[in-house]
């Protein structure tokens, strides 16, 4: 509670500054924070404080207080006795730089942890004794609803985005673009941020949207660590049918899990990698993100290979609008940046550390000197670029197009 800590801060500062043969550091207080983290930031600066000489002693209220966890406990005790650094716990009245202070230590922070210990299992029981009964065992936050008092109530202008999202999806368009769309609209998420194709994801699948209700979808492991792992399988799932009103009918939130099924056997086949000598080479000098190797057409006599920036294929032209540069012009460039009749793989990654490309048609070329070069690049136009066969292949493809429309 922070009334009884900032009594307890109250307290030992006045005790300290209280002794005239006593100088007072500071207080180091995690707020809301129990004794099993190890990663409490005031507990962490503390230690740090340690380390580098500005404290000789410590006094804290209690072992719970100092940590829960008895292998945490005597470690950093241990670390500090080794620096010098008695550690005074008030509550049991043990100094650590005393000869008994160390077998006491053990057996009370064993009491400790085996507290939180019970105290973490009467917490378990409580929240399964709530999924049981269809109840939520904490705050929750989902777009398209609004919770209160322990119902979910529908916010009429999430709601159609949800139901935007469902349609879109539907209609052929994939996560990604989804996301760019959203994004393009102005449209925040629940907490003001922007849209990611994870929180697309997590909006398709969730089945609260069709007024149902699936708890315990992921647990605590202990609680020392704190860790939470997704259930999968390891503890019952209780789910709990027309619990709220819904955004989504079933039949289009089972036709969108179905049409996520197909495309995730479509995707998930094996792939070869596409690493090559540009991989982590070139970057966007206008959002700092890498460029990616694309390939359209794989497999066919069609194939195109470009490079695009990362944040220009993830989020879209609105957020970096920096061209994708062809395969074969990069490699031309590069030939002329090292001064080769051809392209040579080999010397490139001898010679080259990193291509920027701070605009369009321009590549800035770093060597492993530190020395910079600056070239131009122009993409051929559409017409200029076809070849007679490439021609003939495409009034091929349209003539095919039109059969098959009748």
């Amino acid at each position: 509670m922070l009334h009884s800590l900032a009594a307890q801060v109250s307290a030992y500062s006045t005790l300290i500054q209280s002794r005239a043969d006593w100088e007072y550091v500071g207080v180091y207080a995690d707020e809301a924070e129990t004794g099993t983290k190890d990663s409490r930031p005031e507990f962490q600066r503390l230690i740090a404080d340690c380390r580098a000489g500005l404290i000789d002693m410590v006094i804290t209220k209690s072992i719970s207080r100092f940590a829960r966890n008895t292998v945490t406990l005597l470690e950093t005790v241990r670390e500090l006795k080794e620096l010098g650094i008695c550690v005074y716990f008030d509550e049991q009245n043990i100094y650590t730089d005393s000869s008994d202070g160390e077998l006491m230590l053990t057996i009370l922070a064993s009491y400790a942890q085996e507290e939180s210990r019970s105290a973490s299992e009467n917490q378990k029981w409580k929240i399964r004794k709530d999924y049981n009964e269809g109840k939520p065992s904490n705050y929750m936050s989902i777009y398209g609803y609004d919770y209160n008092a322990g119902e979910l109530i529908v916010i009429p202008e999430e709601a159609k985005v949800v139901q935007m999202i469902f349609a879109d999806y539907l209609s052929g368009l994939g996560m990604n673009s989804i996301m760019k769309k959203l994004i393009r609209f102005g449209i925040p998420t629940k907490c003001g941020g922007q849209w990611t194709e994870n929180t697309v994801c997590s909006i398709l699948k969730n089945e609260k949207f069709t007024g149902d209700l699936c708890l315990q979808k992921g647990f605590i492991v202990d609680h020392i660590t704190k860790r939470h792992k997704k259930n999968k399988g390891e503890l019952p799932k209780y789910y709990i049918e027309d619990n709220h009103p819904a955004i989504i009918d079933k039949v289009t939130f089972d036709a969108v899990q179905a049409e996520r099924a197909r495309r995730a056997a479509r995707i998930n086949r094996p792939k070869e990698f596409t690493f090559n000598e540009f991989s982590g080479i070139i970057s966007c000098g206008q959002c700092g993100a890498n460029f990616r190797r694309k390939v359209n057409n794989a497999g066919t006599k069609y194939a195109k290979v470009t490079w695009a920036c990362a944040t220009y294929t993830n989020r879209g032209k609105d957020e970096c609008n920096v061209k994708r540069i062809p395969e074969e012009i990069l490699k031309t460039k590069c030939a002329e940046a090292l001064e080769l009749a051809e392209y040579d793989p080999e010397k490139f990654t001898a010679n080259i550390n990193a291509i920027t490309v701070p605009s369009d048609g321009i590549l800035v070329f770093t060597f492993r000197d530190n020395t910079e070069l600056a070239l131009t690049w122009e993409n051929p136009s559409r017409r200029e670029s076809w070849t007679d066969e490439m021609k003939q292949a495409a009034r091929e493809r349209a003539l095919e197009r039109r059969r098959k429309n009748g």
